[in-house]
C-alpha cells in the first residue's frame, strides 16, 4: 500500500501554527521523499473561513505543486483536490500534461466539485448545480488527457474539436474525491482513483463508503478493483501539543501500523495522511509505522 502526506499550504500548517512559507512546504516534501514515502498532496482553495468568520489564507495549489516537482525526484505529486469551479477544463488538462512532463510522469490529477461556499461567493463563482457542472468538466478533462479530440456542447461547458498538443506521454491518473451517489457514479465513469476522507482510524463510516463505491462501480459496469481506492487519514503526534481539531488518530507508531494494515486488508491502495503537526518528525513517525506494517 502506498502512503503519502498532505503538504503545508495555508492556515496554521506552518511552524508554531503560523501561515506556512514556501520553505516549509519544500522542507516537508523533501522529508517525505527522504523517508521513503510515496506521495505528496496539496489542497486547493482561495481561502478557508470557519463558522466564526475567521478567514485563513492559502497558497495557490498548482503553483506550489510545480515548485515541489522541481525539487523532488521520486514522490508522486497530487492535488487533494483541485476544484473544478476554479479553472477551465481545457486549461486543467494542459496544466496536468505539462507538469507530468516536468516531473517525469509523477502527477496524480485529483479533482472534485468544490464545496466551500464563502470562497465561491467572495470570487463570484456559481454555487448552483455543482455536480452537474462537474459532470461536464470531468468528462472534458478526462477525454483530453486520454488523447481524444473533444467536442462537447453542454449546459455549462462547450468545446469544439479541442485537443492537447503535445498529448500526454502516459495515461495521467485522475482521482476524484466523492461520497454522494451522483458523484460516486461520476467517479466510477471517469476516474482511475477514488478518495474518501477524513478518518481517524478504521471507522464504520469508512467501511460504509468503501462498500458504497463498490456498488457505484457495479452500477456503472466497471469491475470492482478497476478504480483504485485511496483514503484520507488524520494523524496527530501524541507527544505534541493537542490540536483544536477533533478526530485525529493519536495512537502509538505500533497502533498506527495496525491501522495501515487494516486499510490494506479492506482493499485500500493508497493512504493520504494529514499530519498534526506538519513536521519532519511527524513524517518519520509515519515512515516507521509503514515499515512495521509492510516491511522495508
Amino acid at each position: 500500500m502506498k502512503l503519502g502526506i498532505m503538504l503545508p499550504v495555508g492556515g496554521d500548517d506552518g511552524p508554531d501554527g503560523q501561515m506556512p512559507r514556501w520553505a516549509d512546504t519544500r522542507r516537508m516534501a523533501l522529508a517525505t521523499e527522504a523517508a521513503g514515502l510515496d506521495s505528496v498532496w496539496l489542497a486547493d482553495h482561495f481561502f478557508y473561513r470557519d463558522p466564526s468568520g475567521t478567514t485563513y489564507g492559502i497558497h495557490e495549489a498548482w503553483t506550489l505543486l510545480s515548485a515541489v516537482a522541481a525539487v523532488t525526484e521520486r514522490v508522486e505529486l497530487g492535488t487533494m483536490v483541485l476544484c473544478s469551479s476554479f479553472r477551465d477544463p481545457g486549461l486543467v488538462a494542459q496544466m496536468a500534461t505539462t507538469l507530468d512532463e516536468v516531473s517525469g510522469g509523477r502527477v496524480i490529477l485529483g479533482v472534485g466539485a468544490g464545496w466551500h461556499d464563502p470562497e465561491y461567493e467572495a470570487f463570484g463563482l456559481p454555487t448552483d448545480h455543482r455536480a452537474s457542472r462537474f459532470a461536464e468538466w470531468v468528462e472534458i478533462v478526462a477525454r483530453l488527457i486520454r488523447g481524444e479530440t473533444v467536442t462537447h456542447k453542454g449546459t455549462y461547458y462547450q468545446v469544439d474539436e479541442a485537443v492537447l498538443v503535445p498529448q500526454p506521454e502516459r495515461r495521467i491518473p485522475i482521482l476524484v474525491a466523492s461520497r454522494q451517489p451522483r458523484m460516486l457514479d461520476l467517479t466510477a465513469q471517469w476516474a482511475d482513483q477514488w478518495n474518501t476522507a477524513w478518518f481517524s482510524g478504521v471507522e464504520d463510516k469508512a467501511r460504509e463508503r468503501l462498500a458504497a463505491f463498490d456498488e457505484a462501480l457495479t452500477r456503472n459496469n466497471r469491475p470492482v478493483g478497476e478504480v483504485s481506492k485511496t483514503v484520507g487519514l488524520t494523524v496527530r503526534d501524541p507527544d505534541q501539543k493537542p490540536s483544536d481539531e477533533p478526530g485525529a488518530f493519536t495512537g502509538t507508531v505500533e497502533e498506527l501500523a495496525e491501522v495501515f494494515t487494516a486499510y490494506a486488508e479492506l482493499g485500500v491502495e493508497h493512504l493520504i495522511v494529514g499530519l498534526q503537526p506538519m513536521t519532519p518528525r511527524s513524517v518519520e513517525r509515519l515512515a516507521g509505522a509503514k515499515a512495521l506494517a509492510f516491511g522495508g
